[in-house]
């Protein structure tokens, strides 16, 4: 069955031409088409030369966006005795130990990221059929297994994100609110540009960008130039 397209979408669609668009102009377009009655997300999908299931073509990893992300994180954290209560002074929205671990278990999530003491794992992987597809599983890579609670929960809060590969070896990453000068969204997006670089698989071969686009959460996509992204320096920006 064809999706109908509505009538807003269809007036976007005018405005976005069938070409690489350099990376300002396309955040500029992008923020032309953000006509929903919300405050709409600016988003990034990067196609990458991955195969996912292997595991040395797995890409998860965090960035953090120098503009912060725009919206407000709810972190949960799953320590044990003192640590708790640091990860609560911290600043953390959510913080307990095997009864946090229990309200997981019954489906009770009402958080955006899930940090953990190391030695709170063993018991946090019971419930890991439950994070895993919620992309909520801590991890050491990601940073949201540490022992430094104040530290992570802060980076977390003010801009730094979680993100991996899909299974067709996607990405799919918020890099900020349409609310933001053009200016700001391209710095977060040449930071994610750049994170994305420098943490390529180890079994990535041949070439590793295949297109990136990036789009409000109800406008049309717009595509970029990969070389155009990853060839500008934001020190020769006007």
């Amino acid at each position: 069955m064809t999706k109908k397209v509505s009538r807003r979408m269809r007036e976007l669609l005018k405005l976005v031409e069938e070409r690489e668009y350099e990376p300002l102009e396309a955040l500029e377009l992008l923020k032309k088409t953000a006509t929903a009655k919300f405050a709409e997300t600016a988003e990034a999908h990067v196609r990458l030369g991955i195969d996912p299931k292997y595991t040395d073509q797995q890409l998860r990893t965090t960035v953090a966006l120098p503009k912060g992300t725009g919206q407000d994180i709810k972190v949960a954290v799953i320590a044990k005795g003192e640590k708790v209560t640091e990860a609560t002074n911290a600043g953390a929205d959510v913080a307990g130990s095997e009864e946090l671990i229990a309200e997981i278990q019954k489906g009770d999530i009402n958080f955006d990221l899930l940090i953990a003491t190391p030695d709170m794992m063993p018991q946090v992987a019971k419930v890991g059929r439950i994070l895993g597809p919620r992309g909520l599983m801590p991890s050491p890579k990601a940073g949201t297994v540490t022992f430094d609670l104040e530290s992570a929960i802060a980076e977390f809060k003010a801009g730094k994100l979680e993100f991996r590969a899909d299974k067709a070896g996607i990405v799919h990453v918020l890099f900020g609110k349409t609310s933001f000068e053009p200016q700001d969204l391209l710095e977060n997006l040449k930071a994610l540009q750049e994170t994305i670089d420098r943490n390529r698989p180890s079994g990535a071969k041949g070439r590793y960008w295949r297109s990136i686009y990036v789009s409000s959460t109800m406008g049309p996509s717009i595509q970029i130039g990969v070389n155009s992204l990853r060839d500008l320096k934001m020190d020769e920006m006007p």
